[in-house]
């Protein structure tokens, strides 16, 4: 098994599950999972325990790993609201 480079985010957000429910942001994380399809992977949840959502990206680069996981993170942002 390869190790890739990881990028973790912790987006404080006013509603978590505002979030969870955009329809817009299920179709970028099926983008960014698309686009890495074989090469890496990409798995955002709502924390079960703090308003957070948890965006994680890997992929076979730094900096592709940093840009897909700025774009998401950008868009929970944008979703659901900064804490």
């Amino acid at each position: 098994m390869d190790k890739l480079p990881q990028r973790l985010v912790n987006v404080p957000v006013g509603d978590r599950d505002a979030a969870m429910a955009s329809t817009e942001l299920a179709a970028a994380i099926d983008r960014e999972n698309g686009a890495l399809e074989g090469r890496g992977r990409v798995l955002v949840r709502a924390s079960g325990t703090e308003q957070l959502v948890r965006v994680m990206v890997e992929a076979p680069g730094d900096e592709e790993a940093d840009d897909v996981c700025g774009r998401l993170v950008a868009l929970v942002r944008e979703t659901a609201g900064v804490a």
